[in-house]
């Protein structure tokens, strides 16, 4: 059959959600049209039937797409074919991706290739359609799964929790979430806040796994009526008798290695230990269940990765103790420093441990912002945050290749973090760029640069609402025991269960972030894991005001200011001149840069604030003309017969009258008078043609220059 279309509708937060399939993409092992309010998502999904030799990692991989098509948009530029992913996209791919790997199944090697695009956008959030999209595809195929799950928005407006809220509801909200979780536990969380309550936020991401519940619900349904039998699959498992022997034989070597505390020097016995092992399972390979062929290299990296996976959580389970014997809640020494670099207009360096991240700010005005182009619309970034990680921060000797993925998604959560302690454009009109540096990175350098750029903001001056931490905590649980560990390191990320990071003021969270490598967790572990957090972060806060806690008092010298006027809306146009010439002026002889709004808000922007006040003063009357009666201090600019124009600004002149110079009679102007003169001169009249008529004898009367 051609068309075996079906269709399975649910509300969704007062939203019908339509998931159809069986009409599109039928080659694929699944394809869902996942719709809402105009919004339409193709998913497709396709996996090998067939495990590449040697494949020891599960090669899974989100793409999404926004074709601008589906607005009725061209793309901006010379390019008008949808090409390289945006960052926007690539934030949005993880997100999908980081609660699927949980899910499929230990010893799936199968490369899994999951296609989101977006082919119409109305009203309809494509982000979370393209989430239940994914998870009904992955629910209904024959690929191995363990689901259902799903993917909810949560926002909070006026109090109230709101489920897949609008785009005026996310932009209102004072908390933002995107949740994803199975029936039994979450499994992400990742957003941002208005410095809200741990109590709010476990609160707000219990609402969002309430509703994705509902909505395995209807997977169930649609596995009752068109899932395919799961296929079976032969697991990709580790040799029982390697690790076995392998545990009995090395674990005391890999024991002096976990009590090494600097981590290059641990990672220098962690290879001394892997070659040791290679040695061993070389010279007895029957001991280890390996033949004489085997790749001995490949097999002791794996051993030396269980090993030390085993040893590492037993020891902190069994006994709170971590690498190199710091408690469970033990955070790293922190030092801070600011104004490292000299010509930067703020700087900051926070090191924890063996992470280290230097921050340095930028501040610019409107040339400086970060323009967007997408299926949503053109928009502007006034605050932004680049976060960069080269090679060499964890001792690896290759080159920079540019941005990757991982950077993007670090730079993106710090941004979030630091981007709610931001004042209003009201108070603070101008552009902010922060860009974080990894010097050194052992453990959670996203939460170092959340601090780095908070210092660094303040060390530039910029009026922050409350300086902003951050911490990264792990956790390790076997059956119903675990340990929740604050600060974790590298190695405790990489052999534990749980990557959850959490950034925000004395007052509250402002950014949040949770990875699940089981397949999930509790409430209660929840609420333990948020309050041992707070506890992290008041400590570096703490911290961090020893060296600095609010803004500096003033810019440094050399950062570019904003003043601003405002003029009528219908005088807009004889402030900016034919063809801009005016206006074009005004910039290249003041050297300052002028922003024109279309409220008739103008912003002027400049290093030295007496060219600014002078260029203000000058278009504020050319605009509105002089104010009768007050006095400015001019410069002579000719001498006539009958008097002397002076140039009250530069560019704007008015005529002192041969009779508004002295007591006396003047005969010749040049006997008071020469040009480049400076005198006070008061405005007496200004005519319906824009004359301006001027008089020095109401200030001062001038006498006879001496001969």
């Amino acid at each position: 059959m051609l068309n075996n279309k079906k269709e399975f509708k649910m509300n969704y937060g007062g939203k019908e959600i339509t998931i159809e399939t069986g009409r599109l993409a039928k080659q694929a092992d699944a394809a869902i049209l996942a719709s809402c309010e105009g919004t339409q998502v193709l998913v497709t999904l396709t996996c090998a039937r067939e495990v590449n030799d040697g494949q020891d990692f599960f090669p899974l991989l989100i793409d999404y797409k926004e074709k601008f098509y589906a607005a009725g948009k061209f793309l901006g530029g010379f390019m008008k074919r949808e090409a390289r992913p945006s960052n926007a996209e690539i934030l949005i791919m993880r997100l999908i991706d980081r609660p699927l790997r949980p899910l499929f199944p230990e010893g799936f090697m199968n490369e899994t290739i999951v296609m989101a695009q977006v082919f119409s956008h109305g009203s309809g959030d494509p982000e979370v359609l393209a989430g239940l999209g994914t998870a009904a595809a992955l629910a209904i195929s024959d690929v191995p799964f363990n689901g259902p799950m799903g993917y909810a928005k949560v926002g909070k407006v006026d109090g109230k929790l709101i489920l897949n809220p609008s785009k005026d509801e996310w932009n209102a909200s004072e908390i933002g979430l995107l949740v994803a979780g199975s029936k039994e536990a979450v499994l992400m969380v990742e957003g941002e806040s208005n410095e809200v309550s741990e109590a709010d936020m476990l609160e707000a991401i219990m609402f969002g796994h309430k509703n994705i519940k509902e909505f395995c619900n209807l997977l169930d349904q649609m596995v009752k009526e068109v899932g395919q039998k799961k296929r079976e699959f032969t697991p990709v498992t580790p040799n029982a008798t390697l690790m076995q022997k392998a545990n009995e034989d090395f674990a005391a070597e890999a024991r002096k290695v976990l009590s090494i505390n600097i981590k290059q020097d641990r990672s220098v016995a962690t290879g001394e230990l892997r070659k040791k092992i290679k040695e061993g399972l070389k010279a007895n390979p029957s001991r280890y269940g390996l033949t004489e062929d085997s790749d001995f290299g490949k097999e002791a990296a794996k051993v030396t990765d269980e090993v030390m996976y085993k040893l590492m959580r037993a020891d902190i389970l069994n006994e709170e103790k971590r690498i190199a014997g710091r408690g469970v809640k033990v955070v790293r020494q922190i030092e801070t420093e600011t104004s490292v670099l000299s010509a930067v207009h703020g700087s900051a360096l926070f090191t924890r441990g063996e992470t280290q991240v230097l921050a340095a700010v930028t501040i610019g005005g409107k040339e400086g912002e970060q323009m967007y182009d997408s299926i949503h619309g053109v928009g502007y970034e006034k605050f932004y945050l680049h976060y960069t990680m080269a090679p060499f921060s964890v001792g690896e000797a290759r080159g920079y290749r540019g941005v990757g993925r991982r950077e993007i998604g670090h730079g993106n959560l710090a941004e979030r973090a630091l981007k709610k302690a931001m004042p209003s454009q009201e108070l603070f009109p101008y552009t902010v760029r922060v860009a974080c540096e990894v010097l050194e990175s052992n453990g959670s350098s996203s939460m170092g640069s959340v601090c780095s750029g908070s210092m660094a903001l303040m060390d530039a001056g910029v009026p922050l609402k409350a300086p902003v931490a951050g911490i990264a905590m792990g956790l390790i649980k076997e059956g119903e025991k675990y340990k929740i560990l604050t600060d974790i390191l590298g190695d405790e990320d990489h052999l534990g269960d749980m990557d959850f990071k959490l950034a925000g003021t004395a007052d509250g969270i402002t950014a949040i972030q949770m990875d699940m490598k089981i397949a999930g967790i509790s409430e209660e572990i929840f609420r333990l894991a948020l309050n041992q957090a707070k506890e992290a972060r008041l400590h570096i806060l703490g911290e961090m005001a020893k060296t600095i806690s609010t803004q500096r008092p003033s810019f440094k010298a050399g950062v570019p200011q904003i003043k601003s006027f405002k003029i009528a809306p219908d005088k807009i146009g004889a402030l900016i001149g034919p063809g801009g010439k005016n206006i074009k002026a005004l910039q290249e002889n003041f050297k300052v840069t002028m922003d024109v709004q279309e409220d008739g808000t103008v912003k002027v922007l400049g290093v030295d604030v007496t060219k600014i006040d002078e260029v203000i003063t000058l278009a504020d009357m050319q605009i509105n003309g002089p104010k009768i009666g007050s006095i400015y201090k001019g410069e002579v600019a000719t001498v006539k017969e009958y008097g002397a124009f002076v140039d009250i600004v530069p560019g704007l002149a008015g005529l002192v009258h041969v009779s508004e110079i002295a007591d006396e009679r003047v005969n010749d102007v040049n006997e008071y008078l020469s040009e480049g003169d400076k005198v006070d001169v008061k405005v007496m009249e200004v005519d319906r043609f824009g004359k301006i008529k001027l008089s020095i004898r109401a200030v001062a009367p001038l006498q006879k220059k001496a001969k």
